[in-house]
């Protein structure tokens, strides 16, 4: 997997995050991936509630999905937000990746009426 050809960005204005293709030699651009997030006040630091992640399945197993919630977590805490995991696939990541668990913040009922407010 070339480094510059799957490119995670973030789109604030859309509260998503996508993975690029920028194909093998860089010239294209086909999103291929989005992991969607909801911001909510807290007691402390805003929680950003990472919902629903997908790759498209033509990229599965190649690890892609790891790599856009990566993204995604490493972006929330560079910002100051504590990472909500509602999404069962970023559920499962998060534990395998300890490095971040300071920055978790367990999903309650009141992240899941935000959200069944927003949707």
């Amino acid at each position: 997997m070339s480094p510059t050809r799957f490119e995670p960005l973030h789109q604030p204005e859309q509260s998503r995050y996508v993975l690029l293709d920028r194909g093998e030699n860089g010239a294209g651009a086909k999103e291929i991936g989005e992991e969607r997030y909801l911001d909510v006040e807290g007691a402390g630091p805003t929680e950003r509630i990472l919902y629903h992640t997908v790759v498209s399945p033509a990229y599965k197993g190649q690890g892609l999905a790891s790599v856009l919630v990566r993204f995604a977590v490493e972006d929330a805490i560079a910002a100051g937000h504590a990472v909500v995991p509602v999404c069962p696939y970023v559920a499962a990541w998060l534990p395998k990746h300890p490095e971040y668990a300071e920055h978790v913040v367990p999903p309650k009922p009141a992240h899941l009426q935000a959200l069944d407010a927003r949707l």
